[in-house]
């Protein structure tokens, strides 16, 4: 079974930052160190299998191929859209935020998002 290589956008990146950093700082290292697994397996599903995601904030949002997958054991969603050749992550973000506010934010242009740090 082929696989394509997952590759986040600078959000996504910054969004597992601000997730890590966030257990460390309650002192949950185990929690911090198998909240990377997860993510780690939910980035081998996705590129095993892409169209497996939920669309539902493609509708939502407007996005065409839009598609999110939960973290196990975790309220986290990976946002992602399948290329031809790869899978672009857009944001991993708490399912307890405005998600169709912080995806709005993906969507700008790469420029403008990479000088945006999320806050909590």
């Amino acid at each position: 079974m082929t696989s394509k290589p997952i590759i986040p956008r600078a959000l996504a990146n910054l969004d597992v930052d601000e997730a890590v950093e966030h257990y460390l700082s309650e002192g949950a290292q185990q929690a911090a160190l198998a909240f990377i697994e997860a993510l780690e397996r939910a980035y081998t599903h996705i590129g095993r299998h892409p169209a497996t995601g939920s669309p539902r904030y493609a509708h939502e949002l407007g996005l065409p191929g839009l598609r999110s997958w939960p973290l196990m054991r975790y309220p986290h969603l990976v946002f992602y859209v399948e290329r031809h050749d790869h899978i672009d992550v857009w944001r991993v973000l708490h399912g307890q935020r405005d998600i169709p506010a912080w995806m709005r934010e993906a969507d700008e242009p790469p420029t403008s998002a990479a000088r945006t740090r999320p806050t909590r």
